[in-house]
């Protein structure tokens, strides 16, 4: 393997994961750090936009993503190296997370939002400024890869942080107002990623956002989790999600059921989803395959089946247009006859 260069550093691969590998022997009982909620966005808002994984195509999609980020009445601020492109990352290492760090510690920024997912959010981890970011708190938005900035900054710094929209999503009505919802009109007891209202009718009865029951039962629990790769990549590391008394919830894209279920698998062998409160199934996107196959639903059933805790499939979590935003950290109550979601206190300050 070709040794890659680091912005702002002298470090290489090897140089990154030994880092890992320290702080991994180093926290491994430490007490997690107080709850920090962030301020609720509102219009006229500087909203920082940065690229911690992978880079759009071109830069009229950057610019694309930034209009779409002002449309709610913000000013979006790009990050110093979002136009960047390193092969599938969106430049070196050590400049995504310069990014995120500069916006953090800038005071004029009220909140930070992903421009994509793909991949790369993980090998910026050892290099983000914890203590920066835990002395200001703020709205951290974007879903799929950005699931580890989400896990990293809630375990580090206790920062509660939104599995939503990116830049670059595709709004819908249903995306709209849930992001609203959440983001900039917050309080307390509010259900979230229900199916988006549907009328039947001869002939017309609901098919695509349909709630699947694994496991009855009534939960409550901090919310975790994210995009299933990801929580399985960084169990191990001084960043995984502590599963202990929380409603997990999870969701991906382009999986296999035979690579949903060795992930899944890996979690249960690791005792880690025992210690879960509730299992929240999201969207699992274009997850189907042809031939000798057992079907997604039969893999998912199958693994709440070894837990006696609360599980339903179906919650608008995930790669689809229709996404809810499910604020991490925050408390809440979980149905899994009926998959109803339920905030219990105000998911913003």
């Amino acid at each position: 393997m070709q040794r890659r260069e680091f912005v702002q550093t002298g470090l290489g691969v090897a140089g990154s994961i030994g880092f890992v590998a320290e702080g991994a022997a180093a926290e491994g009982n430490q007490d997690p750090p107080p709850l920090l909620k962030p301020k609720r966005l509102r219009p006229g808002m500087t909203v920082g936009v940065v690229a911690p994984s992978s880079p759009a195509a071109e830069d009229e999609t950057v610019r694309y993503g930034l209009e779409l980020v002002e449309s709610f009445g913000f000013r979006a601020r790009p990050g110093k190296h979002l136009f960047e492109r390193t092969q599938y990352l969106a430049g070196p290492d050590a400049a995504r997370a310069a990014d995120l760090n500069a916006m953090f510690a800038d005071p004029e920024v009220g909140a930070i939002m992903a421009l994509a997912g793909g991949y790369g959010a993980m090998r910026v981890l050892p290099y983000l400024d914890y203590d920066v970011i835990r002395s200001n708190p703020k709205a951290l938005i974007g879903y799929s890869d950005i699931t580890a900035l989400h896990c990293a900054l809630h375990r580090k710094c206790g920062l509660i942080t939104y599995h939503g929209q990116t830049a670059l999503s595709r709004f819908t009505n249903y995306s709209i107002g849930e992001f609203q919802k959440v983001l900039m009109e917050p309080k307390a007891n509010i259900p979230i990623a229900a199916p988006p209202p549907f009328t039947p009718g001869p002939g017309r009865v609901e098919r695509e956002n349909r709630i699947t029951s694994f496991r009855s039962g009534i939960a409550r629990g901090r919310l975790t989790g994210g995009n299933l790769t990801l929580v399985t990549g960084l169990m191990g590391t001084p960043y995984e999600p502590d599963f202990s008394g929380r409603l997990v919830f999870l969701e991906d894209v382009h999986e296999k059921p035979y690579r949903v279920d060795r992930m899944l698998t890996q979690l249960l062998l690791s005792g880690k989803l025992a210690k879960a409160s509730g299992l929240i199934f999201g969207k699992f996107t274009d997850a189907e395959d042809t031939g000798n196959t057992f079907s997604l639903e039969h893999v998912l059933r199958d693994a709440a089946s070894h837990l006696d805790i609360p599980c339903a499939r179906g919650l608008m979590i995930g790669h689809v247009p229709d996404q809810s935003v499910v604020p991490i950290g925050v408390e809440a109550e979980f149905d899994g006859s009926s998959g109803r979601l339920t905030l219990l206190e105000s998911p913003m300050r």
